[in-house]
């Protein structure tokens, strides 16, 4: 009688003896402990402690199939089950029951019309706006201070709830660390299905009928596998590989546009080009498009032209290679009249460093050939290394890491001009023509930046401004890791014609709260009169655009009862922000990446009677 995965892990991590729990300890201070264990926070990987909270089988994952799977190549089972067992200090966990919060039998289909009130994908529109119109939004300025929590969802076994969920006729998709996508009832919360995905699935999900009209939603998991499946049943109609290298995955929402589905590609070869044996570095990052029916690959562009090549050694003698980088991490902007898309791409990883990295890059939708790029930091070549004890990887010409985790956002302005802008690590706002090759038209100063500062997932804009966060998020240099709860944070909107600040929000103070930062590193969102931003304080609050008055702020860092059966609580906010529809708003809470608070629940809130 064959076990399943699940059981037969729980039968090892439950019967691992001492001797295996030394030999834990002895394959993490060989594999793990030199991103893990490192005193300097700027490491992207989580510390230790972080890792206490997060469950067994999240860690396990992680190391088996997910984007730490390089770093245990060819360990045995137990040996994988023992490492997450001595970092968690947990076992393998049993899953809610498979029935829980299930919608009743006979609700199929759409509970309201697909072309009514929805936020699709990342940014909402094809632009990126962020920006919910008020006939879409269903909330209103003066309604803001009544938002209530209508339902809770809690993901189970992971400790970040980091995919931004969609909308579109009265469902609500939206991925997770459980290696699911889940289908509710917006209203409700019940689910109507899920989805076992290959992997975890970081993306926002775009939604969009096939041309047999079928209702069709996209996006990608950490292994960079893109997916299409029916929205009304959660059947899979294809699935698509984009990228073959080990670190490769898939972070920004795939977009939609006339038949075709465009998606970046980026990777975490930053982080596993660390170990000085590996060669360094090889992945490039790339837009790929896919005919929208069947997932087949109409062209592929690489964000560095130049395929990587030997270029020397480093002190083991291990062979290095370059260039490497410019992963596309967030979604691709679409430009109709100029039939181009947009993207932003992050760092070099190796030398020689790219003009392309750090950069506005500009392809055509058609063929994909690149029409122009943008570079606004050069010479930014960095690994996780560069901040390591061990720095033989660590490029000889070291950049900042400044580079772009948001997508463009194209606007038209009210005199007809249109603008391209974009916040960036560095903590500068940049605003390009896109009609004149993206000429600069201005640049503003925000934030201090650095490796986690500046403006991170995402910024906002409606005709007239752009909202941004600033994260700028430290940490206190004792070794711990710990957050620092005085510096960082800050909220601002710039006009959009001259980059001059016409509003801006002082950072919150934590005060004594444990595990806390004012850092603002969540995307922001934007309906008429009011700015939504979270924090990694575990806040949500928003905020008026015309004077920067406090509307309504809500602690999301607590324990929640779900709809679904499974035991939540909140945390830090950051990587996806609030979603508003039809008089709702959605929002994730839990990021315990950079030692804040973890979580695992999605959030409805209503408005309340007066």
């Amino acid at each position: 009688m064959k076990l399943s995965a699940a059981i037969a892990v729980a039968l090892i991590s439950s019967c691992l003896p001492a001797t295996a729990q030394q030999g834990g300890a002895d394959l993490y201070a060989q594999r793990c402990a030199q991103c893990h264990d490192s005193g300097n926070a700027d490491v992207r990987a989580p510390s230790r402690t972080a890792l206490q909270s997060r469950s067994f089988d999240e860690v396990l994952g992680a190391i088996t199939t997910g984007p730490m799977a390089s770093f245990a190549q060819g360990l045995s089972n137990d040996e994988r089950a023992a490492i997450a067992s001595l970092v968690t200090g947990k076992a393998a966990s049993h899953a809610a029951a498979e029935n829980a919060g299930q919608c009743a039998q006979n609700e199929t289909g759409f509970p309201q019309p697909i072309d009514g009130p929805r936020w699709n994908g990342w940014g909402t529109d094809i632009n990126n706006s962020r920006f919910q119109p008020a006939a879409m939004a269903g909330l209103a300025q003066d309604q803001v201070s009544r938002l209530r929590l209508k339902w809770a969802f809690g993901f189970p076994d992971t400790s970040n709830a980091n995919a931004q969920p969609s909308v579109v006729g009265g469902l609500l998709f939206v991925g997770g660390g459980d290696r699911k996508v889940h289908a509710l009832d917006a209203k409700s919360g019940c689910t109507r299905w899920e989805f076992p995905t290959e992997a975890p699935v970081r993306t926002a999900i775009s939604f969009a009928p096939l041309g047999n009209g079928q209702p069709s939603i996209f996006f990608g998991d950490v292994r960079a596998n893109v997916y299409a499946l029916n929205a009304a049943t959660g059947k899979l109609i294809w699935k698509s590989k984009v990228d073959d290298h080990v670190a490769a995955r898939i972070t920004g929402a795939p977009v939609f546009y006339s038949g075709v589905v465009y998606v970046g590609v980026s990777s975490i070869e930053e982080a596993i080009g660390s170990r000085p044996t590996y060669q360094c570095c090889t992945f490039r990052g790339s837009v790929v498009a896919l005919k929208a029916e069947t997932g087949a690959q109409i062209w592929k562009t690489y964000t560095i032209p130049e395929a990587p090549h030997p270029t020397r050694a480093n002190a083991l003698g291990t062979q290095l290679f370059g260039p490497a980088g410019a992963s596309v991490w967030s979604a691709p902007t679409i430009d109709m009249q100029r039939q181009a898309l947009y993207v932003a791409t992050s760092n070099s990883y190796a030398d020689p460093a790219t003009d392309t990295s750090d950069a506005i890059l500009a392809l055509d939708l058609a063929t994909g050939r690149m029409l122009w790029h943008r570079q606004a930091t050069p010479k930014d070549s960095f690994v996780v290394a560069c901040f390591g004890t061990d720095q033989s990887n660590c490029p000889e010409d070291r950049g900042p890491d400044h580079d772009f985790g948001q997508s463009p956002i194209l606007v038209s302005l009210r005199n007809g001009q249109r603008v391209l802008v974009i916040g960036q690590k560095s903590g500068v706002v940049h605003a390009l023509d896109p009609d004149h090759e993206g000429n600069i038209l201005w640049q503003t100063r925000i934030g201090k930046g650095g490796p986690l500062g500046g403006t991170e997932w995402g910024s906002a804009a409606d005709q007239d401004r752009i909202y941004v966060a600033n994260s700028d998020v430290r940490f206190l240099r004792d070794g711990t890791r710990r957050l620092n709860s005085s510096e960082g944070g800050g909220l601002f909107g710039l006009d959009l014609a001259t980059g001059k600040i016409a509003m801006q929000v002082a950072p919150v103070a934590c005060g004594d709260r444990p595990q806390c930062s004012p850092a603002l590193s969540a995307a922001v969102t934007v309906i008429p009169g009011v700015v939504f931003s979270g924090g990694v304080s575990g806040f949500l609050r928003a905020y008026a655009t015309d004077d920067a008055r406090l509307l309504w702020e809500i602690d999301t860092a607590r324990d929640y009862t779900t709809v679904n059966g499974v035991a939540a609580h909140g945390g830090a906010m950051d990587g996806p922000g609030p979603v508003v529809v039809d008089g709702m708003l959605y929002v994730n809470s839990g990021y315990a990446q950079w030692s804040g608070l973890p979580g695992n629940v999605l959030l409805a809130f209503e408005i309340g009677n007066p």
